[in-house]
Parts: C-alpha cells; structure tokens; sequence
C-alpha cells in the first residue's frame, strides 16, 4: 500500500517590469525597483527542498535576484498569447474589440492563434497533479516542499486547477508582484493558503 503524503508547492509572482505595469503581453527582466525588493524578500522564502522557475525573463531574472538555484520548467510558461505577444491589451482592444471581449468571455477561444485559457490550466493542472503523484520518499524522510516562481497567469491558473473552480473565474484573481500562494495536495485534492506577500518586497 503507498504511503499517503502531502506535496507542499509555493508558487511566486515575479517581481515588476514595464510590461506588467502596462497590461503589455511582452516578457522582460524585472525592473530595478522590481530586483531590489526580489532581493530584499529573499531571506522570506518559505523553506524549500527543490525550486523551479518558468522560462521567461520576468521570473527568471526573480529567481536569480531570490537568490534560488532554480531549474527551468518549461511547462510553467505563461499563456501563450500568439500574435498579440509585444502589444499591450489597450492597443489589441482598440483595434479588434470582438477578438479580446471573445477572449475574455470564452475559455475555449484563442482569436490570438496562441492558447486557450482551457490549455493553460490543463497544462498547469498537469504539472502539479504529476507533483502530488511522484511516489512518497521513505520514512522517515521528510515530505518535500517545492517552489517556482511562475507568471501571474500561472499561479491564476494553478489555482482554478487546484479548487475545481469554473474557469472563467481565472479573470477575477488577482495575483500581485512577489506574493506567495501555497497548494498542498494529498489523496486527490488540493487546499490553498491564500496568497501573502514575501516580507520586505513592499515599496
């Protein structure tokens, strides 16, 4: 019979950039501002036995600025906007208004060619239902605690996932910069401790 354990995840938002203050579907390192308070809330951390990191230049950069030896995951990209990637969502509303009220409104619609919110959560779900899954170490080890610091959209997106919550819903989460979200998962399902911000990260 396996032994019946509980996976413990933190999920991180990167720290701030032009892109994120602009609603701009763009990836570029964290901001000055954004690295110094990285680096101030890095002594916060909860602790971690293993840390992941989503490809971009946003969270990879927070990563480093964490001071995390963090692997890269690339299952942890952020949603994959297609040809709207470089343009902010003012600019794409204004020229194709129907598109972004589709987009808004359809979890299975991808009018930017990219990838449907639906594809998002599946994809996260995935990568943290194969975490819950990975067989338990031997007693008496410890149970380990995983971290990444992942998009915004991800951690929205882990936590429809996790919940069992309608995915629409995904547009009514709000995840602010270098704030942590914490899943446990055990027996099938997943509990939340809502999201807090790391201390030493505020202005």
């Amino acid at each position: 019979m396996r032994r019946r354990w509980v996976v413990r995840i933190t999920l991180v938002a990167p720290a701030v950039n032009a892109a994120l203050r602009q609603v701009r579907f763009d990836d570029a390192p964290p901001d000055t501002a954004g690295l110094r308070r990285a680096a101030a809330a890095a002594a916060a951390l909860p602790h971690h036995d293993v840390a992941f990191t989503a490809p971009s230049e946003r969270c990879r950069g927070t990563a480093a600025a964490l001071g995390l030896d963090a692997a890269v995951a690339p299952e942890l990209g952020d949603l994959d906007v297609g040809r709207w990637r470089g343009r902010s969502l003012d600019e794409v509303g204004q020229e194709a208004p129907e598109e972004v009220a589709a987009w808004l409104s359809d979890p299975a619609a991808a009018p930017h060619g990219g990838e449907t919110l639906l594809e998002l959560v599946e994809r996260i779900g995935a990568w943290l239902d194969a975490r819950r899954e990975e067989p338990a170490p031997p007693a008496p080890a410890r149970e380990p605690r995983l971290l990444a610091v992942v998009e915004p959209a991800a951690v929205r997106a882990a936590l429809v996932h996790a919940l069992g919550l309608p995915a629409p819903t995904f547009w009514r989460l709000d995840v602010a910069p270098l704030t942590a979200t914490e899943l446990s998962g055990r027996a099938g399902r997943w509990n939340l401790r809502c999201g807090h911000p790391l201390a030493g990260s505020a202005p």
